[in-house]
């Protein structure tokens, strides 16, 4: 079997050359923000956290012990902003539609892009996203609440703590998308299939039991509607980084804005487990 890399530059250098994946990200280059749910369908969505070398190995060390919510799927070379894996001609510093920018734990900017932050002591890390399984659980016929109301996915901080690893330590945080009952089942069944996109959800039901006081109002992202016969399906997010860059307060640090998202040119049913 091709790996990753091989497969993006043969597609690359073959037929597939027009990916919509690339086509994405030059957009978001040239300078367009929009959330990347149901963006470039097929192809593997990643969520960036992006540290000192000082840092990256303890950062690492976390994401090992916390593979739920931070499972790697990308790692760039120290001051290198390509990740040939992912993407042939990609560029972290500009491929993604909006970026935060932190100075000790503090949200200081969203830039459209880090060209001025960019130092040679950086490491890019990406993390699985679940916007990658929404294509499986869409071809099944089950119905993605902030696709259809053209939102933002809701996320929420819980409290749910991960396994510190040197300074990394924090809550996990989880998307939601409800389903009614059988639907839920079905979604769990599907979603198990992604273990490098979070897998199988990490609750069901009852939010006040993980530590979120109002579904109505997400730590992250937009409020969707939930129906009277529908209960919410909590799956562990890539974005609990930048939970975790609050509590350990890094000296500096970028992150994606949460739902603007890395779209790379690797293909979600590399990462499905038959």
């Amino acid at each position: 079997m091709l790996s990753a890399a091989e497969q993006v530059t043969r597609s690359v250098q073959g037929h597939d050359a027009d990916l919509p994946s690339r086509d994405a990200r030059l957009a978001y280059r040239a300078g367009r923000v929009d959330v990347t749910a149901g963006v470039a369908p097929g192809y593997v969505q990643g969520n960036l956290a992006i540290l000192p070398e000082s840092l990256a190995a303890s950062f690492h060390r976390f994401c090992q012990l916390n593979p739920k919510p931070c499972p790697i799927i990308g790692m760039s070379e120290v001051g290198d902003p390509r990740i040939p894996a992912l993407g042939i001609d990609l560029d972290i510093r500009t491929d993604i539609p909006r970026y935060r920018v932190w100075r000790d734990g503090e949200l200081t900017e969203e830039p459209t892009d880090i060209m001025a932050h960019w130092r040679d002591d950086l490491v890019a890390f990406v993390i699985g996203c679940s916007f990658s399984f929404e294509e499986a659980l869409i071809a099944d016929g089950l119905h993605i609440r902030h696709i259809d109301e053209q939102r933002n996915v809701p996320m929420y901080r819980t409290n749910i703590a991960c396994k510190a690893a040197g300074p990394f330590e924090g809550r996990m945080v989880v998307s939601m998308r409800p389903f009614k009952p059988a639907e839920a089942i079905r979604a769990i069944q599907i979603t198990t299939r992604f273990p490098s996109v979070h897998g199988a959800p990490v609750h069901i039901g009852k939010p006040e039991l993980i530590g979120i006081s109002n579904i109505a109002k997400p730590d992250y992202g937009d409020a969707v509607s939930i129906q009277p016969d529908e209960m919410p399906v909590f799956w562990a997010c890539g974005v609990t980084p930048q939970s975790v860059i609050l509590q350990s307060r890094p000296s500096f640090a970028i992150t994606h804005a949460p739902g603007f998202m890395l779209v790379t040119d690797v293909r979600n049913s590399e990462f499905s487990i038959q």
